[in-house]
């Protein structure tokens, strides 16, 4: 099919349609390789397609020439491009010509850069130039890079917010209160806000999601990309940046928008207050969508203006550092840290500990972090799971017997005080019968190898079969914590019917 296309193209006959076709027949399988053999001694023709009186054929014959790319190409897409007057062909050539070596033409990009930010745009123009600006942005980070201005904020006081469980935020703010008595803090629907003196806590609070920061100035804005560029940045967001950072601007910067807008016109709505945010700051904001220093978060609210919070990249969550490894059934590390805080006052140190699905270990991690354990055995059926758990076990500096067994046939010379684990849940292919089955067997092994004074911590996604089969087994029901009622999970402390 790639030859009949480009015989056709070379015949003249449908060009614009063809070019399109060739570049989505290039897709399949080979057919790059494909279509620069059928090209191979015929590449004038394919050039002489930029001085097409048709604009769409110019811009379809540059981005084929991109797709090839053959770094023949690159002078002649340039040409076309200085030559170029129909605005919305401009950014195609630039997005060919980052599929060859450029770099010795990185001066000419940034001086075209400088011009088009001193454009004042029109309704009629606005949309390609900000295409164009978008590219040339793309394409010079691309070949220097971004240059990460550190975080030196430590010792300043900020207006913050910690997103947590929506079930659990007290817990946070009691963590926050004992490590910075001086911190005001109120809790709301998604967690705790509050103003801090300092940031030297941050590693030590293990339940938090996510750490945001409020600017001053800039409590919500309207949901109008223009009204809410301007108040962004007329607010304190420059002063914000400079005492938490070394260096100077150009800051690098991406937009989420958190409302219930479809997808197109949310990210429409995104662009357009991210080049409005660029023009207006005069580029000492840039937008990129990747190697970004900080999200301006807006999230839409009851009134549907926005919230506007700031997550910063410079500030690196070093908390669950120690989990290289994951695989599909692994439980977040923040709801591991939450179980652990939950079922704390029935812990004891030096507790001779097992987890009979212990995945890549992060329940045991997370167990020792809280209250120090003795011996800790880690079970799990899955060979792949035990290498990631010995991995993640030695960066977290800690020691795990882990054994690659199935709990149902695990056999030891001395009972444990406690086991906790993320128990299975449906997945895959596993049904609910097979979970069910799993629970019956789960409670029948449990009780042949814990302490008649023992524990059991379970992070469960099925409650009716925990209530049911524990009293069955012998065991009493001593806390329960719903951890997410959409999910279905839930943190259980169960404790041997003496």
């Amino acid at each position: 099919m790639i030859k009949e296309t480009w015989n056709e193209i070379v015949q003249n006959q449908d060009v614009r349609q063809n070019l399109s076709k060739l570049r989505q027949e290039m897709k399949e399988g080979r057919g790059r390789e494909a279509a620069c053999s059928c090209i191979s001694g015929e590449e004038e023709k394919l050039i002489l397609l930029l001085e097409s009186e048709d604009a769409k054929i110019r811009k379809n014959a540059a981005l084929l020439m991109g797709d090839l790319g053959n770094q023949e190409y690159l002078e002649p897409v340039l040409k076309a491009y200085r030559s170029e007057e129909q605005l919305f062909v401009k950014s195609s050539y630039l997005n060919a010509v980052k599929n060859f070596d450029y770099g010795e033409h990185l001066a000419f990009f940034k001086k075209r850069l400088d011009e088009l930010a001193q454009i004042k745009l029109t309704p009629e123009t606005e949309k390609h130039i900000t295409e164009e600006i978008r590219e040339l942005s793309s394409m010079i980070i691309s070949r220097e890079g971004v240059l990460l201005h550190p975080f030196c904020g430590w010792e300043e006081t900020f207006d913050i917010v910690l997103l947590t469980n929506r079930n659990f935020q007290e817990i946070t703010r009691e963590e926050l209160r004992k490590l910075e008595p001086h911190a005001k803090t109120k809790v709301f629907g998604a967690g705790v806000m509050a103003r801090v003196e300092n940031l030297n806590w941050l590693e030590e609070i293990r339940t938090y999601q996510e750490l945001l920061f409020a600017v001053k100035g800039l409590p919500s804005c309207p949901m109008d990309a223009e009204k809410a560029a301007e108040m962004i940045v007329k607010s304190d967001l420059f002063k914000f940046l400079a005492r938490s950072h070394e260096g100077n601007p150009p800051y690098y910067f991406r937009v989420e928008l958190k409302c219930k807008m479809d997808h197109s016109k949310k990210s429409a709505f995104t662009r357009r207050l991210s080049s409005k945010i660029e023009k207006l700051s005069g580029r000492k904001l840039i937008n990129t969508t990747s190697n970004y220093e900080f999200e301006i978060r807006l999230i839409e609210n009851k009134e549907g203006s926005c919230n506007v919070l700031i997550k910063l990249f410079t500030l690196i969550d070093e908390r669950f550092s120690y989990r290289k490894e994951v695989i599909p059934t692994s439980i977040k590390a923040v709801n591991a840290a939450l179980t652990v805080k939950l079922a704390q006052p029935y812990m004891k140190e030096g507790a001779q500990v097992l987890d009979p699905f212990c995945g890549v270990g992060t329940m045991l991690i997370e167990r020792h972090k809280a209250v120090k354990a003795g011996t800790m055995y880690g079970l799990d059926i899955l060979e792949e799971a035990i290498e990631k758990a010995r991995e993640n076990t030695a960066a977290a500096g800690q020691i795990i017997h882990y054994i690659n067994r199935d709990f149902f046939d695990f056999k030891h010379e001395y009972l444990f005080n406690e086991i906790i684990t993320n128990m299975p849940f449906k997945i895959g292919r596993k049904t609910e019968e097979e979970i069910e089955n799993l629970y019956e067997a789960f409670f029948s092994s449990a009780k042949k190898v814990l302490k008649d004074d023992g524990i059991m911590i379970l992070y469960s996604h099925n409650a009716g079969h925990v209530k049911k089969m524990a009293p069955a087994n012998g065991f009493t029901v001593s806390e329960t914590f719903e951890i997410s009622l959409k999910e279905g999970t839930y943190v259980f402390v169960l404790n041997r019917r003496q």
